[in-house]
């Protein structure tokens, strides 16, 4: 599965994916979110290091479910 824009990038595909990266961060859908990472994705916060989209989406669930608006 692709989602273009796909590299090479020029100044207009970056600035694409870059805003594609930041909506789809500001929906607060974890699901969503984890979809942009790849599968064996690993996350470090902290001290906390997550292995997968499945902790990906679960950490980012508990942390904007903490968070207020």
């Amino acid at each position: 599965m692709s989602r273009p824009p796909l590299p090479p990038f020029d100044a207009v595909s970056a600035a694409t994916k870059v805003r594609a990266a930041e909506d789809a961060w500001n929906t607060r859908d974890p699901a969503k979110v984890a979809l942009a990472y790849t599968p064996d994705t690993i996350w470090r916060n902290r001290s906390e290091f997550l292995n997968g989209r499945d902790e990906v989406q679960a950490f980012l669930a508990r942390k904007w479910a903490g968070e207020l608006d």
